[in-house]
């Protein structure tokens, strides 16, 4: 599926606000309701809106702690890799999980309400995989936090 200028539109108006009705829609990017409708449908089932789901505040629910998890192992074969991503994604405080390239294998961002909370889940990690080096780094400041990405902007013809 080739995207245009009004698909773009359409997900930059979605990843903003999901709640925004077709009709809404539909006047800003200049479509009647059914057609917009079928450009959303065709969107969601291409696969480039993944899911539609509510963001919820952190501080308020007592996960005030961000936590980024640099994690280095000298295991390096894939059943071991396969095992480690398995065993991290039943941690529900990991809300971010990447395997990297550079100086650390991985990367978690944790959420937890405290300090001693983090201390509960690194102890966790630690005994339910074999791992080289941990690094914590704690979060003082959230300067930006965005779900919204950049799309691309078409230029004119």
């Amino acid at each position: 599926m080739h995207l245009d200028e009004i698909d773009l539109q359409l997900l930059a108006l979605i990843q903003s606000d999901d709640s925004i009705s077709t009709e809404a829609m539909a006047q800003q990017v200049g479509l009647s309701k059914t057609p917009c409708w079928r450009r959303v449908q065709k969107l969601e089932n291409a696969g480039y809106i993944k899911r539609r789901v509510a963001l919820l505040d952190a501080d308020k629910l007592g996960l005030g702690v961000s936590v980024f998890v640099q994690v280095k192992t000298n295991q390096h074969d894939a059943n071991w890799a396969d095992e480690f991503a398995r065993v991290v994604a039943e941690f529900p405080e990991v809300v971010e999980f990447y395997r990297m390239a550079g100086e650390y294998d991985y990367l978690l961002r944790v959420l937890v309400k405290d300090i001693p909370a983090y201390d509960k889940f690194y102890k966790r990690l630690i005994s339910a995989t074999a791992l080289t080096d941990v690094t914590s780094n704690f979060a003082m400041e959230q300067i930006k936090w965005t779900t919204q990405l950049p799309l691309p902007v078409m230029k004119n013809k």
